[in-house]
């Protein structure tokens, strides 16, 4: 049994990294058809679709984040070696990851189906863009931001790793 906590901690590390990154491929890919749709009839919309396409990929790079957290905290790139983590501790850094792996999932796919709507729109009406497109995708960003908030606040005052 030896080693299964860092086995656990790396498995919700690997989770926050691979779930949020999943969701922000899906969710770049649902906005980026509908830019590539819009662009070949409008090639001056492309600063702004781009924006739009982008904005589902920061769950991602919460995710990339989450994990990095988790993998500074076992000391894996530090000298003097990994802690050595109970299989308890692996199953709370787990629940920690959990937050941000499926938050990240859920609002960047839904992101994306948000500012491929908004790329659409602003295909017709250019003026709200910024108003309705980028706007109502932020508002899914912010469910995004808050379980990146609770992941790290468990990661970092959680107490889950040892001194």
């Amino acid at each position: 049994m030896e080693g299964l906590g860092n086995g656990l901690a790396l498995i919700g590390a690997a989770m926050a990294v691979f779930l949020a990154g999943a969701g922000s491929a899906v969710g770049i890919g649902t906005a980026g058809r509908s830019a590539a749709g819009v662009l070949t009839d409008k090639p001056e919309r492309y600063g702004l679709n781009f924006i739009m396409v982008v904005l589902p990929g920061t769950q991602g790079f919460y995710g990339f984040l989450a994990g990095f957290l988790v993998l500074l905290n076992m000391n894996l790139f530090g000298e003097g070696g990994v802690k050595q983590l109970t299989w308890m501790q692996g199953v709370q850094v787990i629940g920690a990851c959990l937050p941000i792996a499926v938050t990240g999932l859920i609002s960047a796919i839904h992101q994306g189906r948000v500012c491929a709507g908004g790329i659409l729109m602003a295909a017709k009406r250019p003026e709200m863009a910024f108003k309705a497109g980028v706007v109502y995708a932020v508002l899914v960003e912010v469910y995004a931001v808050l379980g990146l908030l609770i992941t790290m606040f468990a990661i970092l005052l959680g107490g889950i790793f040892p001194a």
